[in-house]
């Protein structure tokens, strides 16, 4: 985008980084937000969300002289509703300004009317006061003209004080609540009409920002991190999905289980060309109804396409899915790119990698830190690693299942960083477990306990929704076993010790005893109670 003239408390179209454009405006940013440093960049609050991003000025397009434009090029239900917005927007400054331009006639009209019949007041009490000066005259003769004279002088400029007193001419400065203080008065409504746009000073002693973008609380998010990794963040998908460019390389996608179901369902609906495989073949059947193709083998589906998924339960399964019959690796030719959303060992995902590359193909593990309804809302978290240029070309499918990526370096970091991740969450629901088990046998009211925690630091949506004893699966209660094993086994290997890991491990060896295993992982709770 060309850069051109802005202020505070104009509409723009943003664009950051590869995604498309959004609606926005341009606004002060927190207090406790320091402006980045190097090119010139805005705040901006984007419509629709509860988005907030630093953008470079060049990235910003004025609103009305490219609103049609833009219109054209993004047709998805979460953008329109942000242009939706902003024309709810437009129309409510409108409707205030007519609104200020009415009152301020009223009072102008009032402010003339008070000053009139001032001035018609003060013109009585001087005749009044005329005509008591002649009758004082005549009765007390000319040895009290002085004093008369006084008198009526006095009766004369009273009630002229009070009537301009009471009139409504004070001039000055508005009342301090009625100024706007941090954004001087924005010509966005007026260029409604002319079109014009106003321009922009940095205000003295500001240096000119060298950071081109910096995302706040949500939206996409680039930042290095001092081990070289990069986060993209695409972190609200209702807003950011909705304006999803479908890269048109075609795709592949093995393994339709709890999480792979969800993610190809959002690839669909953001427009991208998939083609399917499950090893239960029925489970293609929906996804085809959805526009999706067929592949009849792992190697059917990495041979036709660009860029093949697969999200498979464990190491086992992942290898089997690669170097097995009709498997992923004959289906490799140069070119070929192959992306494990599975969450394996680092040993495992390095020998996929190594025998992929060996074939001239390209590689990334990028396994995935949510549940069932996460990845079906488009809302999970990708920890990747592997081929840089690879996760580039991965962007808007990556928008499109999740909220958020992040790039880890080499392959096996996001295998490690997986399971860590894993180790502390299974930790966690183990310990609300035998919190709320400890409890009971106290007698304590449970939902007491959690209300308590709900009302803490330890309050998240994680609590709430595995604290309500629905075991339906929503994150296999095997799984987390599997990786909590893998955690103990990845701290060994280091000679660290895992000791909280360990003690969680083996509640959960003893509810998979109990027949639990493919009920959610909540359903650990059920190990104390028996």
């Amino acid at each position: 985008m060309a850069a051109v003239s802005l202020r505070l408390g104009d509409l723009v179209w943003g664009k950051l980084g590869r995604y498309p454009p959004w609606p926005g405006k341009i606004v002060n940013p927190p207090k406790d937000l320091k402006k980045p440093r190097g090119k010139k960049c805005f705040f901006v609050k984007f419509f629709g969300t509860e988005d907030h991003a630093w953008i470079k000025v060049e990235q910003l397009k004025p609103y009305h002289a490219h609103k049609e434009e833009m219109i054209k090029i993004n047709k998805g239900k979460r953008f329109q509703q942000a242009v939706d917005a902003v024309e709810e927007f437009l129309k409510k400054a409108k409707g205030k300004d007519q609104a200020s331009s009415h009152n301020s006639s009223e009072e102008k009209n009032r402010r003339n009317s008070s000053e009139e019949r001032g001035k018609q007041s003060a013109g009585e009490e001087k005749r009044k006061a005329g005509l008591s000066e002649g009758k004082l005259k005549k009765s007390t003769g000319e040895g009290k003209k002085r004093a008369s004279s006084v008198s009526s002088e006095r009766g004369s400029k009273s009630p002229l004080k009070r009537a301009l007193d009471q009139s409504p001419r004070k001039r000055g400065r508005p009342p301090k609540d009625e100024k706007d203080l941090t954004i001087p008065e924005s010509s966005t409504v007026k260029r409604v009409m002319t079109g014009t746009v106003a321009g922009f000073k940095w205000p003295p002693g500001v240096s000119e920002p060298a950071v081109c973008y910096q995302a706040i609380t949500k939206k996409l998010k680039v930042c290095e991190e001092e081990t070289g990794s990069t986060s993209i963040q695409a972190a609200d998908s209702t807003a950011v999905n909705g304006s999803i460019t479908p890269t048109d390389k075609k795709i592949g996608f093995l393994g339709l289980g709890l999480m792979g179901s969800g993610i190809v369902s959002n690839l669909l609906k953001m427009g991208h060309t998939v083609t399917v495989w499950n090893r239960t073949a029925e489970k293609c059947d929906l996804f085809i109804q959805e526009g999706a193709r067929l592949g009849r083998t792992p190697a059917e589906v990495v041979s036709t396409c660009d860029i093949t998924f697969a999200c498979v339960s464990d190491p086992k399964a992942a290898k089997d899915l690669v170097l097995g019959p009709s498997g992923v690796l004959q289906g490799i030719r140069p070119g070929k790119c192959y992306v494990d959303m599975s969450t394996v060992d680092a040993d495992t995902v390095t020998e996929l990698a190594q025998v992929i590359v060996s074939r001239g193909g390209r590689f990334l593990e990028a396994p995935v830190s949510g549940n069932q309804q996460l990845s079906n809302d488009g809302m999970l978290v990708i920890l990747a690693a592997g081929d840089r240029g690879l996760y580039e070309d991965c962007s808007s499918c990556f928008q499109a299942m999740g909220k958020t990526s992040f790039f880890l370096g080499e392959v096996g970091n996001a295998a490690k960083m997986m399971l860590i991740v894993n180790m502390v969450q299974g930790s966690f629901m183990a310990t609300i477990a035998e919190g709320l088990t400890l409890a009971q046998v106290t007698g304590q009211s449970q939902q007491t306990l959690l209300d308590i925690l709900n009302q803490g630091q330890l309050a998240s949506i994680f609590l709430d929704q595995k604290c309500q004893r629905n075991f339906k699966p929503d994150f296999y209660l095997k799984y987390i076993q599997k990786d909590l094993r893998l955690a103990i086994a990845l701290g060994d290997s280091v000679n660290h010790p895992t000791p909280m890991a360990a003690a969680a491990n083996e509640v959960y060896k003893r509810a998979k005893a109990l027949d639990q295993s493919d009920n959610d992982m909540s359903a650990v709770y059920r190990a104390y109670i028996h």
